[in-house]
């Protein structure tokens, strides 16, 4: 039987993980933290619940369809619920709610603006016809050529390549309430709307067409989930194994270090950080230079708070984006003058609105994300600077008094990503999908110097974001098991 080694245990390692066991293969997981799930963890604390990375459950398709590669479905392994609204956006004057049907949805952007009800039914309908081009043609491709962007469906659309979704937005919308709602969703590609080409508002038929759902218990009941099947197909996962280098022999990789033993495989995937996978090995075996890395445009990073409170909270929903500022001036302060911005825009999740397992009776469990530009200073005081910020500013929208009913606070940002994850510059969310950065242009999932060394994760194809992990982790298991 042939070997694997996975290293990280995030959504694309586990996923690889589980496609090559099915294969046949002996795979083993090692995971440097005490537990899995990679930037998916978990907080549990004085009764609260915190999943500490992704939050968002969109393209259940996507999940759908990795379990069902197994024989399995979701629902065999935890509940969903679609919520509704979906979210609610705050505005310095006003709010809008997304509804859980494009009915509700058109309601709310006619009462904002006349006539863009029909406008809105245009652009979706085709945000879902790109929808189904890219998940069942484009990202289903390992990204090692072209031409694999060529099909006779892209060919018809080369134009979106060029436009932005900026420019598709606002040639069809004016009021800007309703033009931060529709390019808020490309920022889980992380890159600006500006930068993003029109083709990507797929991820608006994600948002509208598809909804957001919440897993009972969080997102790391979908981690669970992967364990349970992958530990099911004979998949052995070890924690509080940092891998320390990645051993090749005649440029081909013959396993790695951990904990100062060396492990012997056929293949090995890395999970980890792309460029601190390629720091494990030595200097004549990496693909990229630090140049390379160095020019790339990162996916933000993030300034994270966990709060207990110790009452309900009230005007407020599962998810809520609080744009009450600037949303162009934020996005220069992260791409294009990188610093801490002077009037952020954050996201707050509150769980246990839906879910009462997540927090105490009565009591609320808090989720704040600020996003910022990767490779900052991060000191405390410049946390607590931006929690004050931050809480002034959802007292003041939001209408009520929070900050006496903190039981507990913690915080997670730059500093923390490079620690935990080993990632470049404290990146949240991997490489940022720009024309520049799609498909066969980002880091390539094989290693082109080491024969059977492979990478998986949103650094790598086909970009950042969880279903694209599961996506990746599939992609790369499919190249080793061809060779098989």
């Amino acid at each position: 039987m042939k070997k694997a080694i996975v290293i990280g245990s995030g959504f694309s390692s586990l996923s690889a993980a589980c496609h090559l066991a099915k294969a046949g293969l002996d795979v083993s997981v090692f995971e440097k933290n005490s537990t899995i799930g990679g930037r998916a963890r978990q907080l549990i604390k004085d009764g609260f619940t915190f999943d500490i990375g992704p939050s968002w459950y969109w393209m259940p398709d996507i999940f759908e369809r990795f379990f069902a590669d197994f024989g399995k479905q979701t629902s065999d392994y935890y509940q969903l619920d679609r919520l509704d609204p979906a979210y609610k956006v705050f505005f310095e004057e006003d709010t809008l709610s997304i509804g859980d049907s494009m009915e509700k949805i058109c309601e709310e952007f006619e009462r904002i603006e006349s006539g863009s009800s029909q406008h809105l039914r245009n652009f979706i309908s085709e945000a879902q016809e790109n929808y189904n081009i890219a998940i069942n043609k484009v990202v289903l491709r390992p990204g090692l050529s072209p031409m694999e962007l060529v099909t006779k469906e892209t060919v018809l659309r080369v134009d979106q390549f060029f436009k932005t979704i900026s420019q598709e937005v606002r040639r069809q919308f004016k009021n800007p309430k309703l033009v931060a709602t529709l390019e808020f969703p490309v920022l889980f590609l992380g890159a600006k709307p500006s930068k993003t080409p029109s083709f990507y508002n797929f991820m608006n038929f994600a948002d509208f067409g598809l909804g957001t759902w919440h897993p009972k218990g969080g997102m790391y009941e979908i981690i669970k989930a992967m364990k349970s099947l992958a530990e099911e197909l004979g998949v052995k996962i070890h924690t509080d194994s940092p891998v320390s280098k990645i051993l090749v022999s005649d440029k081909e990789v013959i396993g790695i270090r951990s904990n100062g033993k060396n492990h012997i495989s056929d293949y090995v995937v890395s999970g980890a950080d792309y460029h601190h996978s390629e720091t494990l090995l030595d200097q004549r075996y990496r693909q990229y230079s630090e140049a390379y890395w160095e020019k790339k445009t990162y996916a933000p990073s993030s300034l994270l708070f966990y709060i207990g409170f110790r009452k309900k909270l009230d005007n407020v929903e599962h998810h809520n984006l609080f744009f009450d500022t600037d949303f162009e001036k934020h996005a220069q302060e992260i791409y294009d003058t990188p610093q801490w911005p002077s009037e952020p825009l954050f996201y707050a999740n509150f769980p246990s609105i839906t879910d009462t397992t997540m927090a105490p009776k009565n009591c609320e469990t808090g989720f704040f994300l600020v996003p910022i530009a990767p490779g900052l200073e991060d000191t405390s005081e410049l946390r607590e600077q931006y929690f004050d910020i931050v809480m002034d500013r959802f007292e003041k929208r939001t209408q009520q008094e929070v900050k006496n009913s903190i039981i507990f606070k913690e915080s997670f940002c730059v500093n923390d990503f490079v620690e935990q994850y080993n990632s470049y510059k404290g990146n949240a969310y991997g490489l940022a999908n720009t024309l520049r950065q799609t498909a066969f242009l980002r880091p390539n999932l094989k290693s082109s110097k080491v024969k059977n060394l492979f990478f998986t994760g949103q650094l790598t194809v086909p970009g950042p974001g969880v279903p694209p992990s599961l996506i990746s982790g599939k992609l790369v298991a499919d190249l080793i098991t061809k060779k098989l």
